[in-house]
């Protein structure tokens, strides 16, 4: 047994005499402050590989959930004036019609009371102007009383003031005065120009003065889609951006438009702001109340991206290892922006042309 264990010992002398350098350890990185050497006998050197900093377009997207809503200046809800029966429809459902056009005629004692005041006091005008030139004529040729001619002018003044009141009256009707009948049915025209979308008129129904809209004109060339945007996305949305838009009812369609307006108020609870952007919608395909994923575009512009891996976190900073000479390598701040895929955009801290360690720089992470 002695002679086996000093044997053994001979070969572990002679293995070490023929391995003078296997008990010397291999310095794999070295660092001092925010400077890392790694030489270039370290097994790091293979695992680091390097990334030249370049920039590339890049255009910024956004989604979010939206809703298809009418314009509201192209859409109106319209609903009897007073109490009153319907006399005559002069429309039906899908009809086209312009600003102005005869929807219905409804006769009620309060649009006849109303006529009625105005051809009174219309009357009592031009009996009132008649008699003021009189006493002005009769004054200016020394016959009449000065004091005569005053409530001739006064009477005048209260008379006319009566018949732009009672006018007023007929107008909140759309009515012009000049052109009545007395004891016509008021004719309900539309206010604006489109497509009657809802119609609930029956020629003889009675129509109370507090009953809702009984039809509907809307112009759907154009809609609204109203999404909402978190506050602190708002920074990438502007007016005038483009956007691509789809809607679960129509999978295969693809609709573009753009911003129209960023809402100046943020809503309290769910921390987002209300965007509404504008779509040309020829064909009717959307329609008020759908459901829509929309896809915000910002304006392209050139930046700078680098893999994600690439960038190291300290604290609430983040940091690549650049690349200063062969082996050598500094901690650089970096303000980091969007995802592009596997890649970061950077902000600001590099400039194209830098090197930076794309790939292997977790290894180098530990240097404080």
């Amino acid at each position: 047994m002695k002679r086996f264990t000093a044997a053994c010992g001979v070969v572990l002398i002679a293995a070490s005499c023929h391995h003078p350098d296997k008990g010397k350890e291999i310095v794999t990185f070295e660092g001092r402050g925010d400077t890392v050497f790694v030489p270039a006998a370290s097994p790091l050197s293979a695992k680091i590989h390097l990334h030249t900093i370049t920039e590339a377009p890049y255009q910024l997207q956004l989604l979010t959930a939206g809703i298809v809503k009418a314009i509201p200046n192209n859409y109106a809800e319209i609903a009897p004036p007073f109490a009153g029966r319907v006399v005559k429809s002069y429309v039906r459902l899908g009809d086209k019609v312009h600003a102005g056009s005869p929807l219905f005629a409804i006769s009620s004692p309060d649009f006849y009371t109303a006529q009625k005041a105005w051809f009174q006091a219309h009357q009592l005008y031009e009996q009132a102007v008649l008699a003021q030139k009189r006493q002005q004529d009769l004054h200016q040729h020394a016959v009449g009383a000065a004091r005569d001619l005053e409530e001739a002018n006064t009477n005048l003044a209260v008379q006319r003031q009566e018949l732009e009141n009672a006018a007023a009256a007929l107008k909140v009707f759309n009515i012009d005065p000049q052109h009545q009948v007395l004891g016509e049915p008021l004719i309900v025209r539309s206010p604006i120009g489109g497509e009657v979308i809802s119609n609930k008129l029956v020629s003889g129904q009675f129509l109370k003065a507090e009953d809702g809209a009984v039809a509907v004109v809307a112009q759907l060339s154009q809609v609204w889609i109203a999404g909402q945007v978190k506050e602190k996305d708002l920074r990438f949305i502007h007016e005038g951006d483009a956007v691509n838009m789809e809607v679960t009812a129509l999978p295969d369609t693809a609709f573009s438009g753009k911003v129209f307006h960023v809402s100046r108020v943020i809503n309290e609870e769910t921390r987002a702001a209300e965007v509404l952007m504008i779509c040309e919608n020829p064909a009717h395909q959307l329609k008020p109340g759908m459901y829509a994923s929309v896809n915000f575009q910002d304006a392209p512009e050139k930046v700078i991206a680098v893999p994600a891996r690439a960038v190291m976190q300290d604290n609430n900073s983040s940091y690549v290892f650049a690349e200063v000479a062969p082996g050598t390598y500094v901690r650089r701040k970096v303000v980091t922006g969007e995802t592009k895929g596997p890649q970061l955009i950077i902000r600001s801290g590099l400039k194209p042309q830098d090197k930076i360690i794309g790939e292997g720089a977790f290894y180098l992470s530990a240097v404080k």
